[in-house]
């Protein structure tokens, strides 16, 4: 692929007091790189129980590629290209929810649990570029 039309990918989740906090992150790094930093914050729920918010930003190429090479996993994702219009907002961000569980198993999927947040490069910034550039990248992806 030759140039990525997106200056960051920033993909986070929450371990829930119920959960494993390193099954958590295992389902994280399906997305990642190896060995790739995951920063970790402590919040409360509304009962004062504890929430760990694991999160993170790929900003290089490489990062950002292999991100990406991960969604084209994706069973829907002729579903996911279609969606783009939806999916690109004003601020020209393409938002992703994937399957946590299905992350843990090593699979990709739509779903709740992973939250992926990419800032698409469009110039001029509209949504309208956005989404064709966002476009283009996926069916790059797709292809490759």
């Amino acid at each position: 692929m030759p140039q990525i039309p997106l200056h960051y990918v920033d993909i986070r989740t929450f371990c829930y007091a119920t959960e494993d906090e390193k099954r958590v992150e295992e389902a994280l790094r399906t997305f990642l790189p190896e060995e790739f930093e995951i920063q970790r914050a402590e919040s409360e729920g509304h009962y004062g129980d504890r929430i760990l918010v694991l999160s993170t930003r790929l900003e290089r190429a490489d990062e950002v590629r292999h991100a990406l090479s991960r969604l084209a996993d994706l069973e829907s994702f002729e579903t996911l290209i279609d969606e783009l219009d939806e999916r690109v907002t004003d601020n020209t961000e393409l938002f992703l929810r994937l399957d946590k569980q299905a992350a843990f198993e090593g699979d990709v999927r739509l779903g709740d649990g992973i939250t992926v947040r990419a800032k698409v490069e469009a110039y001029p910034a509209k949504k309208a570029q956005a989404v064709e550039n966002a476009e283009e990248v996926l069916e790059r992806l797709r292809d490759e």
